[in-house]
């Protein structure tokens, strides 16, 4: 898995911080999204999945390997 963020496109809600903190942060200037792993370990795929799924905003793109 491979995950890309649009921090343009972020619209600065936060679930996805809040739901996988080891994977996604916030920008604590603009508040948009911050990529900590573009490529998580396979036990965080599902969560990251619900992340680009729950994302208003869709900025956060998902590639499967």
């Amino acid at each position: 898995m491979r995950v890309s963020v649009d921090t343009d496109a972020c619209c600065s809600m936060g679930k996805c911080a809040a739901t996988a903190p080891q994977v996604f942060d916030q920008d604590d200037d603009i508040g948009a999204v911050v990529l900590l792993q573009a490529e998580p370990p396979p036990e965080l795929h599902e969560t990251v999945r619900l992340c680009a799924d729950l994302c208003p905003c869709a900025a956060i793109t998902v590639t499967e390997d």
